[in-house]
């Protein structure tokens, strides 16, 4: 908590309420997100670039089918909060709704990390994870910058990220083990597991291939 700066942009907050489904659309959790109100913020003051690859539903396919030929399993993990890890140079938030301190009204929040609703958001995180990944000895791809992969001998390891999903498999088991490790020992991750439900497709991967379907 810092004054309020002068000529800077101070960007109001509220709370998103939401619920989370499954594939059956269940209701599996009740999510309370702060959100910082990004349409206050001004290219060129508050953030200079915000463009992030993103993986195609076509790329995700590809790997599908990849991973089916090579005969291997997919696996998915979420990152919790992922966009809260993303780390900014500079910006200014008003206090959290609920929670506003009487004794420093005129105060106001300086972030280190990234907020839900900021322009530069998903860019922060996409760099964070990224840069992570590169300095692990995986090799971005060219044509698709949202895969990474990295090799040990004659073995494989994919990496395919859609913002805070990633989808991962590997020719050789003991890799996808040590990535989830390594991935735990940075991020705060959930283990989903076997990869059967993403981006609305409903996939069953068995011993003869991988079915993918939309019930």
């Amino acid at each position: 908590m810092v004054p309020k700066p002068k000529d800077r942009t101070i960007i109001g907050t509220k709370w998103v309420f939401r619920n989370k489904l499954d594939e059956q659309g269940t209701v599996t959790r009740n999510k309370a997100r702060l959100v910082v109100q990004g349409y206050n913020q001004e290219e060129g003051i508050d953030y200079e670039k915000t463009f992030t690859p993103v993986a195609r539903i076509e790329a995700i396919r590809i790997l599908i089918a990849f991973a089916a030929h090579m005969e291997f399993e997919l696996y998915q993990i979420d990152v919790k909060s992922a966009f809260l890890n993303g780390y900014l140079k500079e910006e200014y938030v008003m206090q959290l709704p609920g929670f506003e301190n009487s004794e420093f009204s005129n105060h106001i929040f300086k972030l280190d990390k990234a907020l839900y609703g900021l322009k530069q958001a998903l860019r922060a995180w996409y760099e964070r994870l990224s840069n992570f990944l590169l300095k692990n000895d995986f090799r971005r791809g060219k044509v698709d910058n949202t895969l990474f992969l990295k090799t040990k001998g004659e073995h494989l390891l994919i990496v395919q990220m859609y913002v805070d999903d990633i989808i991962f498999g590997a020719t050789y088991e003991n890799l996808c083990n040590e990535f989830s490790k390594m991935m735990r020992s940075e991020f705060e991750m959930s283990m989903m597991g076997e990869l059967n439900f993403f981006l609305g497709l409903q996939i069953k991967q068995i011993s003869n291939g991988t079915m993918i379907h939309q019930q």
